[in-house]
């Protein structure tokens, strides 16, 4: 009999151990349980005296696979790039009808949830 409660004490610590184990260790190694958390990337494409620029795309790269998206803007300029991992760095531009904006960059070590960028482009720079 004494076997038997031995067994059954030792088969329930055991269960007890494998569970705390499995389920607590994520927390034990400073791991997040949760799912990843993503980032959102918004702005607007503008001209020198910030008038939105329609129908300008905007250009967005990760720049670890070079992977690009791109986002054609609305009569408002602005531009949205929803679900953006937040361990990887970006690089965004625009362009509009041959001018390009400069290219500005969203860092992995910048922990903000939401980024805006607004993209300047001077596109009276080949009317000379």
């Amino acid at each position: 009999m004494k076997k038997a409660v031995s067994a059954a004490c030792l088969a329930f610590s055991l269960i007890v151990v494998l569970h705390t184990s499995v389920f607590a260790a994520p927390q034990l190694f400073g791991r997040d349980p949760k799912p990843a958390k993503t980032r959102l990337l918004t702005g607007k494409v503008l001209d020198s005296g910030d008038n939105p620029l329609p129908d300008a795309v905007v250009y967005l790269t990760n720049t670890q696979t070079h992977a690009v998206k791109t986002y054609i803007v609305g009569p408002d300029g602005a531009y949205r790039f929803p679900a953006l991992q937040p361990t990887t760095d970006y690089e965004v531009y625009a362009q509009y009808k041959n001018h390009k904006s400069g290219t500005k960059s969203v860092s992995q070590f910048d922990d903000r949830s939401q980024v805006y960028i607004s993209l300047k482009i001077d596109a009276k720079a080949d009317a000379k």
